[in-house]
């Protein structure tokens, strides 16, 4: 991939205890379940909001902006986004108003599940949405975190802009590539392996 070629990654398809889910009320709501797309043993999990039109359409997959922004990003940054797997908070398109904390709260069942089967080295999680629900802190921003690593449950984890965001604030792609960037470096490096579990939102030593 070139950065003016960006590729649809293969979709991995849902569990069937999520494909057929019915815990929250997006369950009345949905086309399907999407589970995640790219490398399912990929060391890297990148986690956006909720699935959107794109990903609720079957059929000949294509490249949206969320997609060709993040892939673009993922090129300058130098990134290997065959090491990828994207994934989300809710597996399941909303389409009206929903309660969306107890959707998340509902969903993060299937993350955690997900989390514990691929066993990820590295998370980046991508817009305030994923990271509030992530790091069970709904007063995360990502302009406060960005920039450090973060122990959660034993997971290394760092957060970066929506690449939506990005790509209607282009003065962001920098600070984006940035921090793809820095996911790129510590996927390098040996001892990416996640660490024990601690406490609180904050950084790890040297991070």
């Amino acid at each position: 991939m070139t950065d003016n070629d960006p590729i649809a990654l293969p979709e991995e398809a849902a569990p069937q205890h999520a494909a057929s889910c019915k815990l929250c009320e997006l369950a009345n709501q949905r086309t399907r379940v999407i589970w995640g797309e790219g490398n399912p043993e990929g060391r890297i999990i990148m986690l956006l909001d909720n699935p959107g039109a794109r990903e609720d359409r079957e059929g000949r997959a294509f490249v949206c902006g969320t997609r060709a922004t993040l892939q673009l990003g993922a090129a300058e940054a130098g990134l290997d986004m065959s090491d990828v797997y994207v994934t989300y908070v809710l597996k399941c398109r909303p389409i009206r108003k929903y309660d969306k904390e107890a959707a998340r709260n509902t969903c993060r069942a299937h993350l955690l599940s997900q989390l514990e089967q691929k066993r990820p080295r590295l998370m980046i999680c991508l817009g305030n949405v994923a990271v509030q629900a992530y790091f069970q802190d709904p007063e995360a921003e990502v302009k406060q975190l960005r920039g450090s690593w973060y122990n959660i449950g034993g997971l290394p984890t760092t957060v970066s802009y929506h690449p939506l965001a990005v790509r209607r604030r282009p003065g962001l792609m920098r600070l984006f590539v940035e921090d793809l960037r820095r996911v790129a470096v510590r996927s390098a490096e040996t001892g990416t392996a996640a660490v024990a579990t601690s406490g609180g939102l904050q950084p790890e030593k040297g991070s």
